[in-house]
């Protein structure tokens, strides 16, 4: 079992993340912006994060950034979720410390992998 924060400000994609990844065993946080997000990352710890970027107040890069610079917080394992697919939206999310970037609509198998991957990768 790992524990997952998925932050999206969709609920429809939100519920469909919770529910895939409850069915898989895992522990399933939830956050529906970037400020909510980085309270529950302090307070909770999750293992994994997976991450939106266009969200509304802060978005998921700033989230990350925020992340990477709070020694207390700076190695959970982020995953950006998103529906920005270029290249330059990629290459930013690496950048700024993000372990991985999976494109709307994604793959459950190949999220579900890549969050196993990363939160072993912790152990």
């Amino acid at each position: 079992m790992v524990r997952v924060l998925a932050v999206d400000d969709d609920p429809t994609i939100l519920r469909l993340l919770q529910v895939n990844l409850e069915m898989e065993g895992h522990d399933v946080l939830t956050a529906d912006n970037g400020s909510a997000a980085l309270d529950t990352i302090r307070a909770e710890r999750p293992e994994v994060v997976l991450l939106d970027v266009m969200m509304p107040e802060m978005d998921g890069f700033a989230v990350c950034e925020q992340v990477r610079a709070d020694p207390d917080i700076a190695r959970t394992p982020i995953v950006f979720v998103s529906a920005r697919a270029q290249q330059a939206d990629l290459d930013r999310g690496y950048a700024i410390g993000g372990d991985a970037y999976i494109t709307k609509p994604f793959d459950p198998v190949d999220l579900l992998e890549t969050i196993e991957r990363l939160a072993a990768g912790r152990r």
